[in-house]
């Protein structure tokens, strides 16, 4: 594979990406604002053509890597090994013109899978981006510039469950940024975001990392961060790093979907023959505990996310697309679909990208689905489409290793 400056190839047929009648909205993380894998934005096709929706503009030279993409204020920021290193990568919304590009560790792999896993987090001028080899980076958004770096490993005594290397979106809470470095130092660590200097870690909570992102929930009104790793799922106060609940829940080889939280349930699932758990978090005046309401195998998703609508969790589990209320974890349906992949919901309807490279558009309820449309994404790499899609301002980002293609999907 080549690695140049991005080439861009805009399409003649596409007048204008925006619609000044619509509500556009930002992806400025991983799963987008809420973490949750679900777009605002409205006013979105509800069927595609044969051949997808209308292709905007691809660009090439973005590298190596699995990661997907975070969108905001009309830049967009990425991750890619290129050949002397690993870069974060930023373009123009519009185009895909590169605006900058700054190197921030070592290029490589691990098991037959290079590049870059994880998404920027992009919040107040800062982008926050951490590479397969745990160097954790704040740089300025608009230029590019180096704020400051640490390493999970060797600054946090980080370790991983296994060996695919780290994954993790960096989260941002208000003045600090929180990561998964796991090992006997501490599951999870809080920094200064303007200087990267520790300000807890959880030494109550030493399990190693696995390859999931945290996210913020409110249980029983107090505001929390919520992580889940190969042993166990656990709720920690933001201010402290003190744990105030934890569930063992044993995981296989890679444990990589990001938790749910609604109300006093969180659900968590996984790949390998895991499957997923859903747990009920009580408190009792200052104690916290935790009960598994429900364990089984009917989603289990490895790596492509679950999403929450209306008290129903949906997502895929091999090749098929299913549906579990969340309460009980009973199945509602299961159908065939694209294929085992990723999963957002915009306008209505989810998107779900095969990594086998269909990318599909799905109405669905707890009383079953319909694919309404599904194209087969050209320029496709060697490797398996793991970075997740993203929907923002309109359009529908795919991202395929070195190649990020474009394409409108907001009605005209």
């Amino acid at each position: 594979m080549k690695l140049t400056e991005p080439t861009i190839f805009i399409l003649p047929f596409i007048i204008t990406l925006f619609s000044t009648n619509a509500k556009a909205e930002d992806w400025p993380q991983w799963r987008g604002s809420n973490r949750d894998g679900i777009s605002k934005e409205k006013d979105l096709l509800e069927e595609w053509p044969k051949d997808g929706p209308p292709l905007a503009w691809k660009v090439k030279g973005l590298g190596v890597g699995f990661s997907s993409l975070a969108v905001m204020e009309g830049k967009l920021y990425t991750l890619g090994d290129l050949k002397d290193g690993s870069y974060a990568i930023t373009l123009d919304e519009k185009n895909g013109n590169l605006l900058w590009k700054t190197r921030i560790g070592e290029a490589g792999g691990h098991r037959g899978y290079p590049g870059t896993r994880s998404t920027p987090t992009v919040d107040k001028g800062q982008v926050f981006t951490l590479n397969q080899h745990s160097d954790l980076v704040c740089l300025d958004a608009n230029s590019g510039k180096l704020i400051w770096q640490k390493n999970l490993v060797t600054d946090f005594g980080g370790k991983m469950m296994s060996g695919w290397k780290y994954s993790e979106s960096p989260l941002v809470d208000s003045d600090q940024i929180i990561c998964t470095p796991g090992g006997k130092d501490g599951t999870l660590v809080a920094l200064n975001r303007k200087t990267g200097s520790k300000i807890w870690q959880t030494k109550e909570w030493t399990d190693t990392a696995a390859y999931s992102s945290i996210i913020i929930a409110t249980i029983h009104g107090t505001r929390q961060y919520v992580q889940l790793t190969g042993n166990s799922v656990a709720g920690v106060d933001p201010e402290t790093g003190k744990i105030l609940w934890k569930a063992n829940r044993k995981g296989q080889t890679a444990v990589i979907p990001t938790p749910i939280v609604a109300g006093d349930i969180v659900f968590v699932t996984s790949g390998y023959g895991i499957g997923c758990n859903g747990f009920r978090i009580t408190k009792n005046g200052s104690n916290w505990s935790s009960e598994e309401i429900y364990a089984n195998k009917t989603l289990a998703n490895h790596h492509g996310g679950v999403v929450l609508v209306k008290g129903h969790v949906y997502g895929s589990t091999g090749s098929t697309f299913r549906c579990i209320e969340l309460e009980s974890g009973n199945e509602a349906f299961k159908e065939r679909s694209a294929g085992k992949g990723s999963t957002l919901y915009a306008g209505g309807h989810f998107i779900l990208r095969s990594e086998k490279g269909p990318v599909a558009l799905i109405r669905a309820t707890p009383r079953g689905m319909t694919e309404i449309s599904k194209f087969e994404q050209p320029y496709r790499s060697q490797y398996k489409a793991w970075p997740h899609p993203v929907v923002a301002n309109g359009n529908l980002y795919l991202r395929d290793q070195d190649i990020l293609l474009c394409y409108k999907i907001r009605k005209n």
